[in-house]
């Protein structure tokens, strides 16, 4: 009898697969409709302080000209607490109508916030939280430690006002990405999601403008996260690891287990093919299963990682040497 159970964050998934935090997971009927299609878990759509700001700000310039400080300011705090108790009444709605875990996503600017939103969505049911961390450095002066300080700031201070597992998803542009990963852990991360995937400009030609460069990921972008899943799940064993970003298909979900990761996240796919891609993938993972005789997922989670095979320094390897060998 083939088991894929896995255990998350604490948290008991059905099976390894994840529904990323995206408009796929922003209704109640999408949500069921997942659960339904055979997720694990599902990371509810990212509350976003900047999205929430920005609408909060477009409701107050609506307003007559002429009002009085008090007056703005109750149209502010009215607006926003809507939108967030809005947020919040998903949450509610989603942990009584669904089985599966659900993990609320924050993605914030000021510091303070993290820990307000993290504290209501605590508060509202959810099963675990997940840190949307990402900075786009553009002071020069600003040293990659004192960066770094930042995120770690977030994340203790978050730990130390919430008591539900807490996951952080990261990218991958750190000088030291295991170091960070170990520190991030220490502060109070339960685990890890690795990648996140973030807005990335294009160039328009014929406008001369800047544009969104594709917004969905493809196949070929796992290579982004097989070293340092393979590498992190060895050298910090303690570290549990979504792994996200091009993870298409079943085969993909095996990988990223045979490197070690705990689980992984899936997003693009289902918008690409739909929700039945999850059934494929699970009748993908159960079927190499069977053909190696695995009974449960413990049984090759992380046998290809940097720890367990002959040869580490294929991790390590930096240079195409082989590759372009003679060409």
């Amino acid at each position: 009898m083939i088991n894929l159970e896995t255990q998350y964050m604490g948290l008991k998934l059905k099976n390894p697969i994840i529904i990323a935090s995206s408009g796929l997971t922003n209704s109640i009927e999408k949500i069921k409709d997942l659960e339904k299609a055979g997720a694990g878990a599902i990371v509810l759509k990212s509350i976003f302080e900047e999205q929430i700001n920005n609408e909060v700000n477009n409701q107050v310039n609506r307003q007559p000209q002429h009002l009085i400080p008090e007056e703005e300011d109750f149209t502010w705090n009215f607006t926003r607490n809507k939108l967030i108790t809005s947020h919040l009444n998903l949450l509610s709605e989603a942990k009584k109508e669904t089985e599966v875990p659900i993990i609320a996503s924050i993605t914030c600017m000021s510091a303070s916030e993290w820990v307000v939103f993290a504290k209501d969505l605590e508060n509202a049911g959810a099963d675990a939280l997940e840190l949307n961390l990402f900075f786009v450095p553009t002071d020069p002066k600003k040293t990659s430690e004192e960066i770094e300080q930042h995120y770690l700031r977030i994340v203790s201070e978050v730990r130390k006002n919430v008591k539900i597992p807490i996951s952080v998803k990261v990218g991958f542009n750190f000088s030291n990405l295991i170091a960070m990963a170990d520190k991030l852990t220490t502060n109070g991360a339960d685990a890890l999601v690795m990648f996140n995937r973030f807005y990335e400009p294009d160039v328009n030609l014929e406008k001369l403008e800047l544009t969104s460069s594709e917004v969905f990921s493809c196949p070929e972008d796992i290579r982004r996260s097989i070293r340092w899943i393979g590498l992190i799940s060895s050298q910090l064993p303690n570290v549990q690891i979504a792994a996200g970003t091009g993870i298409h298909d079943g085969e993909a979900v095996i990988k990223q287990l045979l490197i070690g990761a705990q689980v992984t996240q899936i997003c693009s796919s289902v918008y690409i093919n739909g929700t039945q891609v999850i059934a494929e993938m699970i009748n993908d993972l159960t079927a190499f299963m069977k053909k190696r005789h695995f009974k449960k997922i413990e049984d090759f989670r992380g046998r290809l990682s940097y720890k367990n095979i002959p040869n580490p320094a294929i991790y390590e390897r930096a240079q195409f040497m082989k590759y372009f060998e003679g060409r």
